[in-house]
């Protein structure tokens, strides 16, 4: 092998490597604290959780976009945020029951794997993994192992962070990965608490922020994030920006991207 090919060699394995830790490590993800509930659903007249609200979300350029799941009665994961889908209940009902039905769009309930798939496709946009809760606690913690086998089976590590309102959901989760944002939705653990928890962040209401409002400078002096949903107030907006929330979790997110352009 003469220099000039193992120079070539280096130089294309570099850039190899480099590119994918670029995508691996985050460097490349949007940084606007915008997150799109249920994908941007709302005002393209989409289906909310559908693969269209995901790609939607992307394309406008939100920090993240915030999607439910759920397990079929013989153990698929799905996207969707109510309990059932078109009425039929999702926790009895098979896979196969379910694509009986369809968006009003004409797609199908996605399953997670896909909507995860689809989300890996780019580099911008991360995907906040909301673990649903089960009416059986054992069925919570299963849904919590195939959630977190599912994000390691197909390399989403770094594209996903987990919320949930079931706290020992959330322990689970970071139990099997230790690395992992995981971010509590329920509002009635103080930021010390989801601290000495191992919590990377608090995931709360706009009505439970506003009753705290004390919670959001005390979280960031743990070194904890601060998401607040679901916030579709400009005057709410402006708000959380003024008190440097982390993230705003909203079913406008082209208005919350309007005012985090503005000087």
């Amino acid at each position: 092998m003469n220099k000039l090919t193992f120079f070539l060699i280096i130089s294309m394995t570099t850039a190899v490597f480099s590119n994918g830790a670029l995508a691996q490590n985050g460097n490349d993800f949007i940084r606007n604290k915008v997150i799109a509930h249920r994908g941007a659903f709302k005002n393209a007249g989409l289906p909310e959780n559908s693969m269209a609200s995901l790609k939607r979300a992307i394309a406008l350029g939100c920090e993240g976009s915030e999607f439910d799941v759920w397990m079929t009665a013989d153990g698929v994961l799905v996207v969707n945020h109510n309990a059932d889908f078109n009425g039929l209940d999702i926790e009895t009902s098979t896979y196969e029951q379910l694509l009986q039905k369809t968006h009003p769009n004409g797609e199908h309930i996605p399953t997670a794997e896909n909507y995860i798939r689809e989300g890996l496709k780019q580099h911008r946009t991360r995907l906040i993994f909301e673990i649903k809760t089960p009416a059986d606690k054992a069925r919570g913690i299963e849904l919590a192992e195939k959630s977190v086998a599912l994000v390691h089976n197909t390399g989403a590590r770094e594209w996903v962070d987990y919320i949930a309102f079931d706290y020992d959901i959330c322990k689970k989760v970071m139990e099997l990965d230790p690395s992992a944002n995981v971010a509590y939705l329920n509002g009635d653990r103080t930021p010390s608490q989801l601290k000495k928890d191992g919590f990377s962040g608090l995931d709360y209401s706009i009505g439970i922020m506003k009753k705290h409002p004390e919670w959001i400078r005390e979280a960031r002096e743990l070194g904890l994030t601060v998401n607040v949903w679901t916030v579709n107030k400009r005057d709410d907006m402006q708000w959380l920006l003024g008190e440097h929330a982390d993230f705003i979790t909203t079913n406008e997110p082209e208005l919350l991207l309007e005012l985090v352009k503005r000087p």
